[in-house]
């Protein structure tokens, strides 16, 4: 195809631009024809008549594939007069091969045929007979007229074959919501990611008794592969279960990190999460108040305080009978309710003598309410307030009916949590115990970190962080969602180790030099016994990340992707341990190990059922910031399932950021992903980060990523140009200006 209106090529894509747009015969010198890929036949009346495609080739599970040759082998089957292979999606992330024939062939004979001429990956998942293809009005095959295939309840390609895979495919069916798995399907192709893959685990220990690291579902990432795996693996250690309370019960090691700060910081809002519950409808308000009293009865987290002896905290735990909140019901106009809920949200806690739960009904109207729920982070985490407000949705419902609620008794509670924890990662007097091994790993790993991520910051840090901060919401779109979820994929890696891979690279390009540590999160529910539960779980891990050598992005991604997974196997000793450990210059001007905080939010959203009522579940900014910088991003799909971007949002530190600066980082962010999702071989260096036209590359001189102007000395690193407009430094009075100007 050629002529006036073709394009230039493929934008930011030059191997494929080089394949498609060729060198025109027919026209000046310097004009290009492209190639369609189109197959056609030039019949005796002039018209050109479809007759296929030419790059049939598709990739499915890692493997690459000609459809052409599935359906040259369909085509010779008996009873079999046209056949098409094509590759869908019907559920989001699971591509499957499925062929429509044309002929009375039956299902049956299609698929002995198939194994026994194909590749296993090559046969097809389903067949589907039809009457006729359906065709477009220019006579190419009209996919979207295809049905959707009825896949067998075995699963595409072949049964389990053993007891151990049948059991593993139920689990990767139960975890991934499906409703039933291949023992050869790809836990990741199929919707995993990092969270499902530490459920997943857990889901393997308790069934099988054996401890396998989250490690080898990404190298066995199959039922199949992974069931000769569980032979070779180590004994699981034991689950946490209800247990005889001491006198004095410790608080989990998450929790006494949490404790310390709130006595540094003198009890302030930082570590506040409010969840405000928009209720529009006939509220009942005598039940909702009875509903919360049930949901505080039932998790001894929510009627937990924090006093010390001697110095040190302990849980007291009080009886659910003299633990009552008061639901206060509050009279507010309705065009004052959001200023209303951002003040109720900043509760400061006193965590040694008052409950870390408060609730408060405010009424802005006859059918017009919001539920304000505000806890201390040491008693929630993010996961919590999924089984907060199903606990909450049931206990209203029955009560709205005059009945208490029928729900099953908790299999252990927080303070049994604390107390399997210090017993499961044993003493560090042992060589042989969990946390010794894994803090062996750790000293190696941190050994020479930098104390600072070198940032270009706005002005100077307090010498005591404040801890103040305002978020900036960004969106990155659907096509790049896509082609981001494609390399992730192939490179048999997640989404978040793509993001981080990306974030490290920023970084470095903003001046953060080629040693990156990263700060990450993850569930701490190790156990499925947990995961009903409201605490505080979560980990923090550092991940460090070597961006140097101007390494490809695909190169980069799989430096990340190591790191990652090694720091997920050693996940479980605690990061105030951990600090200790290391033991980096202490500051209260910045966080230890690390200053920039990435998490992907993987969980389904917490959501509230009310009987009558119509919901709305949302956080609060209570103006807070933990770190410097802190992303958070989650992948969002539409009606049918389908990629339809990443939300991301982040909290900056107005201690040492203005919004300008961060929204500047934040779209070269998005432009960065753009670049990656288009050509991922390319270098790191060579990525073009400013927005096009752009005039004002770099942050002001006197924070520029190359050098650091300090009372009586210089700091420079080993750049010789600016890390985002790439123009070598030229000497100033006082500074290095970059052909910017700045």
């Amino acid at each position: 195809m050629a002529g006036p209106g073709l394009a230039r090529g493929y934008l930011g894509r030059a191997a494929l631009t080089a394949g498609r747009f060729v060198a025109s015969p027919y026209g000046p010198p310097g004009t290009r024809m492209y190639r369609t890929g189109d197959v056609v036949r030039w019949r005796a009346d002039g018209q050109l008549e479809f007759v296929g495609r030419a790059d049939h080739q598709v990739k499915v599970r890692g493997f690459r594939i000609e459809l052409g040759e599935i359906e040259s082998v369909l085509a010779a089957l008996p009873g079999v007069a046209q056949a098409v292979a094509v590759v869908r999606e019907d559920r989001p992330g699971d591509k499957r091969i499925v062929a429509y024939v044309v002929g009375d062939a039956e299902s049956d004979a299609l698929r002995a045929g198939s194994v026994e001429r194909l590749p296993e990956y090559m046969v097809p998942s389903a067949f589907v007979r039809l009457e006729a293809l359906p065709l477009t009005p220019n006579g190419k095959l009209d996919h979207k007229a295809l049905p959707a295939p009825e896949y067998g309840t075995a699963g595409p390609g072949r049964a389990p074959r053993t007891a151990q895979e049948e059991i593993l495919c139920g689990l990767f069916a139960e975890v991934l919501g499906l409703e039933h798995v291949d023992p050869e399907a790809d836990f990741f192709q199929l919707g995993g990611h990092s969270l499902l893959a530490t459920r997943l685990i857990s889901r393997i220990r308790s069934t099988f008794g054996v401890e396998l690291m989250v490690r080898a579902l990404f190298e066995a990432p199959s039922a199949a592969s992974l069931a000769r795996r569980l032979d070779g693996a180590d004994r699981a250690r034991s689950a946490p279960t209800a247990r005889p309370r001491p006198e004095e019960v410790p608080l989990s090691f998450a929790q006494r990190r949490l404790w310390v700060l709130d006595q540094v910081e003198g009890g302030g809002v930082t570590y506040n999460v409010p969840l405000a519950l928009r209720l529009d409808g006939p509220l009942d308000a005598e039940a909702m108040s009875a509903a919360v009293v049930d949901v505080v009865a039932r998790h001894e987290s929510l009627r937990t305080v924090f006093p010390a002896v001697d110095g040190v905290p302990r849980q007291d735990i009080r009886p659910a009978d003299q633990a009552v909140p008061a639901l206060d019901v509050v009279e507010t106009a309705p065009d004052g309710l959001d200023a209303t809920l951002d003040e109720a949200a900043r509760h400061a806690f006193a965590l040694g003598s008052e409950l870390p739960f408060r609730a408060t009904l405010f009424r802005a109207g006859a059918e017009r309410h919001v539920l304000l729920l505000v806890l201390h982070h040491i008693v929630a985490d993010g996961w919590s307030a999924g089984p907060l407000l199903r606990d909450l949705s049931q206990a209203y419902a029955a009560r709205a009916e005059g009945r208490a609620p029928q729900w099953d008794e908790l299999r252990v509670q927080y303070a049994d949590y604390a107390l399997w924890q210090r017993e499961s990662l044993g003493s560090e007097d042992s060589r042989d115990s969990v946390i010794s091994q894994q803090l062996a790993y750790w000293k190696d790993q941190l050994a020479g970190v930098p104390e600072l991520v070198e940032l270009p910051l706005d002005r100077p840090r307090p010498a005591v962080a404040t801890h103040t901060g305002e978020d900036i919401d960004f969106l990155i779109p659907a096509g790049v969602h896509s082609s981001l979820s494609a390399l992730a994929a192939e490179a048999g890696s997640t989404m978040f180790m793509v993001l981080h891979a990306a974030l490290a690279a920023l970084l470095t390009r903003h001046g953060a030099g080629t040693d990156v540590p990263v700060g990450t999160v993850v569930a701490g529910r190790s156990d499925e016994a947990l995961e009903d539960l409201v605490g505080f779980f979560v980990n923090t891990l550092v991940l460090r990340t070597d961006t140097s050598g101007d390494p490809t992005f695909r190169e980069l991604l799989e430096r990340v992707r190591e790191v990652d997974l090694a720091a997920f196997a050693h996940q479980d000793v605690p990061f105030e341990r951990l600090v200790e450990v290391v033991n980096p210059v202490r500051s209260l001007a910045h966080h230890p190990l690390f200053q920039v905080m990435l998490t992907l939010q993987s969980q389904e959203p917490a959501t509230l059922r009310l009987p009558g009522l119509r919901t709305e579940v949302s956080g609060l900014d209570v103006g807070a910031a933990k770190f410097d910088l802190a992303f958070s991003l989650s992948e969002q799909r539409g009606e049918s399932g389908d990629l339809a971007g990443i939300s991301g949002s982040v909290v900056y530190a107005t201690d040492v950021f203005d919004r300008g600066s961060v929204e500047v980082l934040v779209g070269r962010l998005v432009r960065l992903l753009e670049s990656v999702a288009g050509d991922p071989g390319r270098p790191v260096g060579e990525w073009d980060v400013l927005a096009p036209g752009s005039g004002r590359g770099c942050w002001r001189s006197g924070t520029t990523p190359a050098v650091r102007f300090r009372p009586g000395r210089w700091w420079s690193c080993s750049r010789s140009g600016c890390g985002v407009c790439r123009t070598r430094w030229r000497w100033s009075s006082v500074s290095w200006r970059c052909r910017m100007g700045r």
